[in-house]
């Protein structure tokens, strides 16, 4: 059997951008019954040496369009420098969401085996095939940041829980294909 690259991608990465953006929203909610200034959220990490909150915002945004532009043969789309503010980071998440969105399901359905390299931040290069980039690398890349923002916002004191990290029940349909 196999699964469809598509729904394994962008049908994960999307509905867990759309729950993260929920996550700043509620964070947003907050922020100004607290009377925090939402920036202070933003600035927020678990320990001094991880990303923080905007940070780790980014880089969720960051594996899921590079694993998906890099199926689909597409360059990813690049996001503004400079420390985002909530709203700022809501948008880059709509941006992304319409780019993975924009992409072509054919060509990602046919890069399972397709050799992709992925480039890390300082340069360095790693090999993959389509299936192993994302099954292996980018998924696990992408929920370790959206967990990890969900996580600084409930230690921030943000009232959420965990159905607001799964978001809503979905119907997933994987087309799924018999090798007999």
């Amino acid at each position: 059997m196999s699964i469809s690259l598509y729904q394994a991608s962008v049908g994960v990465f999307v509905p867990f951008l759309e729950n993260l953006s929920g996550l700043l929203d509620r964070a947003a909610a907050d922020a100004e019954a607290r009377r925090i200034d939402p920036r202070v959220l933003v600035a927020m990490r678990l320990a001094p040496t991880m990303y923080d909150l905007g940070q780790q915002a980014g880089e969720a945004n960051r594996h899921a369009t590079v694993a998906c532009a890099l199926l689909a043969g597409r360059a990813p789309c690049l996001f503004p420098t400079g420390v985002p503010d909530l709203d700022e980071l809501k948008s880059r998440i709509a941006t992304a969401i319409a780019f993975l969105r924009g992409l072509p399901k054919d060509a990602i359905e046919a890069a399972a085996d397709k050799p992709v390299v992925f480039t890390f931040k300082n340069g360095t290069t790693r090999n993959f095939t389509g299936r192993s980039l994302l099954l292996s690398f980018s998924v696990p890349q992408f929920f370790f940041h959206v967990t990890t923002a969900y996580d600084i916002l409930r230690h921030a004191g943000v009232d959420l829980a965990k159905k607001d990290f799964l978001g809503p029940p979905r119907e997933l349909t994987l087309a799924w294909t018999s090798a007999s």
